[in-house]
């Protein structure tokens, strides 16, 4: 394995034994700290985002992401999120009339607030035990397709969008996420609903890969690799959350309307 590559796999691991375990123990904690990552988080993300996408008025845009996310954050109440994402959307879109990336720049506000957002709505639905589950399938996602997807290679998922992305890595991240989601309800005595969980597992499995492809497709699309460097070994904030926050909201509204909570 070449020298660069090895470092790159080993920054990798260092920050992922940082970083997952923060996370857990914050999720544990619960208010306020959950609420206040959350923010932080959202507020890199708008910070990536005003870097990423060209500008002239980066600090005003980054602010207006982060009002906004922190309405979804902090609130709870819909009605006023709502107000405050069109309202902002429409604020941006004029600021911006001049800006040769208008719509991206707009694109920006429901793009992390709806997405951050949602893993607050659902830690406050379904508390600790399922968003935990939730993000450890996600992460599992990354983990099978990076794993099986250089160890099988074969045909490219999607070759115009992300190059290095193949069949056998989306297969691969559906089967490790199924399989932590058995392993996650065996240890929580949950084992009898392995079914649901397992299938609800695979769902999100593809809609995090689908979330992965359309922020690449936006980084080509804009001519990076990375949307940054904040993040030793993995990139910018959004190449971490990229599945997860696309699969965020469907999965919040899924266990608001369509499940029974179990």
């Amino acid at each position: 394995m070449e020298k660069s590559k090895l470092i790159s796999i080993m920054k990798r691991i260092i920050t992922t034994l940082v970083l997952v375990p923060l996370t857990i123990g914050v999720l544990y904690i619960g208010y306020p700290f959950v609420q206040l990552f959350a923010l932080l988080v959202g507020t890199l993300m708008a910070w990536e985002w005003v870097n990423m996408v060209p500008n002239r008025n980066a600090v005003t845009y980054a602010l207006i992401y982060t009002f906004v996310l922190a309405v979804a954050i902090l609130t709870g109440i819909w009605s006023v999120y709502f107000v405050s994402l069109i309202g902002c959307m429409l604020l941006i879109g004029i600021k911006s009339k001049d800006e040769e990336w208008r719509k991206m720049l707009m694109l920006g506000v429901p793009y992390i607030t709806i997405g951050i957002g949602s893993i607050i709505w659902l830690y406050e639905l379904v508390s600790f035990s399922v968003t935990l589950w939730f993000l450890l399938v996600v992460w599992c996602v990354d983990i099978g397709g990076y794993v099986v997807g250089c160890s099988l290679r074969g045909p490219k998922l999607a070759p115009k969008i992300s190059p290095n992305k193949t069949w056998s890595g989306l297969i691969g991240g559906v089967l490790f996420s199924v399989s932590a989601s058995a392993i996650f309800c065996y240890f929580v005595g949950a084992s009898e609903h392995n079914l649901f969980y397992g299938t609800l597992a695979a769902m999100i499995a593809v809609i995090a890969q689908i979330g992965d492809l359309v922020e690449s497709h936006i980084k080509r699309t804009l001519g990076l690799k990375d949307s940054s460097q904040l993040i030793p070994g993995h990139g910018g904030v959004f190449d971490r959350v990229d599945g997860l926050i696309f699969a965020a909201p469907i999965v919040f509204l899924l266990f608001k309307y369509a499940l029974f909570l179990i």
